[in-house]
């Protein structure tokens, strides 16, 4: 009989998670490794990549945090490059990493500059289209049939519902519609492309999740978590560490068929 559970291991396999110190990176990054995989953070936040490394070594398995600063554009491929050299060739690389502008919440319709939206597709949208291509380039050349799964958003296949943000001071978002589409059919170009190489790109797209605004350390509003919870079958935001067990199964041998999808975790509200 087929042990079944050996598809969700990730044993022998090296994981490289940019923004692994993240929200949702931080979640990947213990699950990944309690799973088996030599897990690599890639990460701007040196103290949070520090108390995950520590924290996962703790436990016996293996990882490194490994100091990265997406905002920099100088050499950033030379740098990611060095990084790749450094661990070999990953079997999986998972690229959660949500690098943006000091302005990022000015980047509204109402508020946002040509040269605030420019930024932040340069060094999110840009960021995530060429490092995953040098990483499926260096799977190709190593002759491994690996796994890149890139975080997406419902943003990045649906309008944002303006009835969410109703008595906030949120709003909504001009570039990152642009940056989490492009990100999505992306992935559907390299599936395409690199699927006679048996390497596998999927688009991992999360709803709303409970956590820090972007941009800064509060919390969402109680008025927006009302708002958006209405609209949410599930009736709640999601949580970090649902997005990473669906991360975990893109990522193993459980998803070997699985390749140019978007998965969708987000409690039903792209069902509506």
């Amino acid at each position: 009989m087929i042990n079944y559970s050996e598809k969700f291991t990730l044993q022998n396999k090296v994981a490289l998670i940019l923004g692994g110190a993240g929200l949702i990176g931080a979640e990947i990054s213990k699950i990944f490794s309690q799973y088996g995989a030599k897990t690599i953070i890639l990460d701007i936040n040196k103290k949070k990549g520090k108390e995950i490394e520590k924290e996962i070594l703790k436990t016996k398995f293996i990882s490194k945090f490994i100091y990265f600063d997406l905002r920099s554009e100088k050499n950033l491929d030379k740098k990611f490059m060095k990084v790749i050299k450094l661990i070999e060739c990953p079997d999986i690389f998972v690229n959660c990493s949500f690098p943006t502008t000091k302005d990022w919440h000015n980047n509204s319709f109402k508020k946002i500059t040509k040269k605030s939206m420019d930024e932040n597709i340069l060094i999110h949208l840009n960021s995530y289209a060429w490092f995953a291509r040098l990483i499926a380039e260096k799977m190709k050349k190593n002759k491994i049939k690996g796994s890149i799964i890139q975080l997406g958003s419902i943003y990045g296949l649906l309008g944002q519902d303006l009835n969410i943000y109703k008595n906030t001071t949120m709003n909504e978002n001009m570039t990152y519609s642009i940056i989490k589409g492009g990100i999505t059919n992306l992935t559907r170009q390299m599936a395409s492309y690199y699927g006679k190489n048996g390497i596998r790109i999927n688009t991992l797209c999360p709803g709303g999740l409970e956590g820090h605004v972007k941009g800064g350390s509060q919390f969402q509003e109680r008025s927006f978590i009302k708002n958006y919870s209405k609209k949410v079958p599930l009736g709640r935001l999601g949580l970090p560490i649902e997005v990473a067990f669906p991360a975990l199964f893109l990522a193993s041998d459980a998803s070997s068929y699985v390749t140019g999808t978007t998965l969708i975790v987000d409690g039903g509200w792209t069902s509506i």
